[in-house]
């Protein structure tokens, strides 16, 4: 991204946000919203009609199935008024070109569009938490050889030879039982030995790894800082050469107020500009959408007999006057939002055309097809105003060179339009 567009695109953004703003809770106050709640209810009143006529018993079958279709009749009539009020809203956005940016500063302060870095938290906070301990194995008690109760009494010396033999079973079990149980503290020993390699490699890695993401989370902060830090250099050098009025300066700041310049969804517009430092003139092309993108649909009605939607279009001198007229009005506004912005007049005047890049009907081929070619002098226009002005009148009076018909494609022929 060049920088011209970084910044035009940084702050068209930002505008076009909260224009958006204000157009959406301009359009919350039309019938808009009132078709979709209206639709809503329809649908939810045919859905719990048509569960009445299941329910219903014979008697009632005739009544549920008449409020079945009021409700189905509704909804159809919710789905019109929904498209009649789209049809309002695009005829109002197209009628208001020119009044939705009057009311706008279109100055760009330069420096709001400083930046600073907003760093993501450190997206591997896994590898903070030291992998656990293992469990130490349990060691098995130590055996205790069994004690054998000697004889006694008077007959003690009778039970002496298997007292005897009870000691030295007692002994060698003892002993067996020693064996192993060395045996399972030498295994649990080892076991133990293996866990705490393990525990110990396992947290090496950890380490590791947790030094080798910081090191990368770390690089990256700096690349976010290192170019804020740079966008906000440029920014001030945009600036400082703005005030000195150097040329690229003076482009690269249009671009940015044209970017900010934000149309309607169905009616888009694209700019493309030079200004010439000798002259002090810019030279600004406005791309529009062709006629055949404009909708057509006038208004539209239900029919309960074949249940269908039908629409009625726009007489073509209404298509035409429409199309024209939204054209007039994109060449008056970007004729004021560039004025209005360059507050320090580094822009004398401004040469304009006003067309659009479609099938030209004449040659078959895709061609640029201008309907307005028109100047103005910084002077002559700031005495407008334009909350008042019929654009084609106010183009007249520039002495423009204004198509006939747009919507028919007609083209002007005039280049380099001067009013003397």
């Amino acid at each position: 991204m060049t920088i011209r567009r970084l910044f035009a695109e940084l702050h068209r953004q930002s505008r076009a946000r909260q224009r958006e703003r204000v157009r959406e809770a301009k359009q919350a106050a039309r019938n808009m919203e009132r078709a979709l709640r209206a639709m809503e209810r329809a649908k939810a009143d045919a859905l719990r009609a048509e569960k009445a006529a299941q329910k219903s018993s014979a008697a009632d079958a005739k009544r549920a199935e008449k409020e079945a279709r009021d409700a189905y009749l509704a909804q159809r009539q919710a789905e019109v008024d929904l498209k009649n009020s789209e049809v309002e809203q695009l005829a109002e956005d197209l009628a208001s070109i020119l009044s939705s940016t009057i009311d706008v500063d279109d100055y760009v302060e330069l420096g709001s569009l400083r930046t600073v870095v907003v760093h993501p938290l450190f997206d591997r906070p896994d590898l903070e938490v030291p992998v656990p301990m293992p469990a130490k194995p349990v060691l098995p008690a130590r055996p205790v050889q069994a004690t054998v109760v000697p004889p006694s009494g008077i007959f003690a010396f009778l039970r002496r030879r298997r007292y005897e033999e009870a000691v030295e079973r007692a002994r060698a079990e003892h002993a067996s039982a020693a064996e192993q149980w060395q045996s399972a503290v030498k295994l649990a020993e080892l076991r133990w030995g293996e866990l705490l390699q393990a525990h110990a490699a396992a947290e090496s890695a950890r380490v590791a790894a947790l030094a080798a993401e910081r090191a990368r989370y770390k690089r990256e902060c700096e690349a976010r800082e290192a170019e804020c830090a740079e966008q906000n250099r440029k920014l001030d050098a945009l600036i400082v050469n703005l005030g000195y009025g150097m040329p690229d300066a003076v482009q690269e700041y249009v671009s940015i107020v044209l970017a900010n310049s934000v149309y309607p969804a169905t009616f888009p517009v694209d700019h493309e500009f030079e200004f010439d430092a000798e002259s002090a003139e810019l030279r600004l092309k406005v791309h529009v959408p062709p006629p055949s993108l404009l909708l057509e649909a006038k208004a539209y009605k239900y029919s309960k007999q074949n249940d269908e939607i039908a629409v009625s279009s726009l007489p073509q001198k209404e298509l035409r006057e429409r199309y024209a007229t939204a054209v007039h009005q994109v060449a008056i506004r970007s004729f004021h939002e560039v004025f209005e912005a360059d507050r320090r007049g580094l822009i004398a005047s401004i040469a304009l055309e006003v067309g659009t890049n479609t099938i030209d009907p004449a040659t078959g081929r895709e061609s640029w097809i201008p309907f307005v070619v028109a100047a103005a002098e910084r002077e002559m226009f700031s005495g407008f105003d334009l909350a008042a002005v019929v654009p084609v009148a106010t183009l007249e009076r520039l002495g423009a060179v204004v198509s006939k018909n747009p919507y028919g494609l007609v083209a002007v022929q005039a280049r380099g339009v001067r009013r003397t």
